[in-house]
């Protein structure tokens, strides 16, 4: 049974391999261990072989698990993500705790990030649900302008990017439509909103490596980390 280190390792490399074939930087995509159900013994192995970015679905394990982690000796500053939907009466767990929350698509959600923050200006990606899948959350393409507009405007949050998640596929190539739909429409929106929008967040354990040739710059990793959750 191969350990979190050597999955760590396998992953890196992997990444590394798809920056070279893109023509690309390694150090311009981050790695986003999702930790989720995993516990914090499993964050600090991930972060003693390299790991730096951590990515949570659920607002009180989030909590938990950086009031964890915080207590272990030695450990250099790690950068959490939240990269599930998020429930407004939640923000407060999250706002001001993280580098970046993953998946905003409404203005009343940004509002109560930037309230919770307590004086910290809160980064926020746009989800963007490209297949109009409805157990998904996320602005459909064509109201990606509008909602982008809205949340640039709000104070106290800043618009980094957008983030998308495509259909469930054992073909990483599958993903490879979403994945360019979702840079093209970067693309449209940095000319049109005049934003700079650096961030893409798209790509998982199954397709990331398709993800970062389409210009992905942070991919979210669970099981090909982690391993199986439990």
């Amino acid at each position: 049974m191969t350990t979190i280190s050597e999955r760590w390792a396998k992953v890196s490399a992997r990444v590394d391999a798809a920056c070279r074939r893109a023509k690309r930087r390694p150090a311009d995509v981050t790695i986003v261990a999702v930790s989720k159900t995993h516990p914090a013994s499993s964050v600090l192995e991930a972060a003693a072989a390299g790991a730096t970015d951590f990515g949570e679905n659920y607002a009180q394990e989030l909590a938990d698990k950086i009031a964890n982690v915080a207590m272990a000796p030695d450990l250099g500053a790690l950068r959490w993500h939240y990269i599930g939907r998020l429930q407004r009466n939640k923000a407060r767990f999250v706002a001001g705790h993280v580098a970046l929350v993953h998946a905003v698509e409404t203005v009343e959600l940004a509002e109560e990030l930037a309230k919770r923050a307590a004086g910290v200006v809160q980064p926020i990606l746009l989800a963007v649900n490209l297949a109009g899948e409805t157990t998904k959350g996320g602005v459909t393409a064509e109201g990606a302008a509008t909602a982008a507009r809205a949340l640039a405007a709000v104070p106290g949050v800043r618009l980094d990017g957008l983030m998308t998640m495509p259909p469930y596929s054992d073909d990483p190539e599958a993903s490879r439509p979403q994945f360019e739909a979702l840079r093209d429409l970067r693309e449209r929106l940095v000319e049109d909103l005049g934003l700079p929008l650096p961030v893409l967040s798209m790509g998982m354990s199954g397709d990331f490596e398709v993800a970062i040739e389409c210009g992905a710059t942070h991919v979210r990793v669970g099981t090909a980390i982690f391993g199986t959750r439990s």
